[in-house]
């Protein structure tokens, strides 16, 4: 999910709602519940004693979610940081006042060859809505670099996305998507600090999340080398329903080592 820019600042490019998305009602979104009958199987056991009530293990949506209104634990309470190359803070959209902005930034050649949103913005207004209407799985954002916006962000629970389908993900498995709107802004190493920076972020704010997941397009080098250069390991190569990717992870234990 990267821009096809020619450095390796650009982009990571969403797998869109319909073909594996965001949205709350989405027919695509990950099945995550324990066969009833394997439910009433611990349940009868349990009951005899076979095994405690205490160590039944909790269904599957509940060892992988938090409360619905807290899935990523408050991005928009984040508040600014401060990376190598400024003070750099994750703002969540407000379509009234950040869509003109992204929609333009999706029209860019570069970007758009990759996230596929050229076009009206209407259509930019579509993919992000279907986020800020979902459940809360995945929060579109603004990058705000001092103090100008300069980038998109969308910060989401892999573990609860249709993602999780292709590799073996893990409760609060944590996602990125990243664009560098700006032209200027490319190809002087601020995509690969600020990825860097803000899987960090991620890492801090989110005590349960092990590990930042990422899936540029296999055709982006660029992109896969800024991943590669901000800490991220490639794991493997995996068919997504409209490319084949790069699965990259930025792991919690060893984020000091890389």
């Amino acid at each position: 999910m990267s821009s096809t820019d020619a450095s390796a600042d650009a982009v990571t490019v969403p797998v869109h709602p319909g073909r594996s998305g965001f949205g709350g009602d989405n027919e695509d979104t990950l099945d995550l519940r324990l066969p009833d009958e394997l439910i009433a199987l611990i349940a009868g056991e349990a009951a005899q004693g076979l095994v405690p009530v205490e160590d039944r293990p909790a269904p599957v949506e509940d060892r992988f979610d938090c409360p619905d209104d807290d899935l990523l634990d408050r991005v928009g309470d984040w508040g600014p940081f401060v990376t190598p190359v400024g003070p750099f803070q994750l703002v969540p959209v407000r379509l009234d006042r950040d869509l003109s902005l992204i929609s333009r930034w999706m029209n860019d050649p570069a970007v758009a060859a990759f996230w596929e949103l050229a076009g009206s913005h209407a259509q930019t207004e579509e993919h992000v809505r279907a986020q800020l209407n979902g459940d809360g799985r995945s929060v579109p954002c603004v990058g705000v670099l001092d103090g100008t916006p300069m980038s998109y962000w969308e910060i989401y629970r892999a573990d609860l996305d249709p993602l999780a389908r292709h590799y073996p993900a893990r409760p609060h498995d944590t996602g990125v998507h990243l664009l560098i709107g700006g032209v200027a802004d490319r190809g002087r190493g601020l995509g690969s600090a600020l990825l860097r920076a803000v899987a960090d972020l991620v890492l801090d704010r989110r005590p349960a999340c092990g590990r930042v997941v990422a899936e540029p397009d296999l055709r982006n080098t660029p992109s896969m080398a800024a991943f590669l250069n901000a800490g991220f390991r490639y794991a493997a190569e995996v068919d997504l329903p409209a490319k084949r990717a790069a699965l990259m992870i930025r792991d919690r234990s060893l984020r000091d080592l890389m």
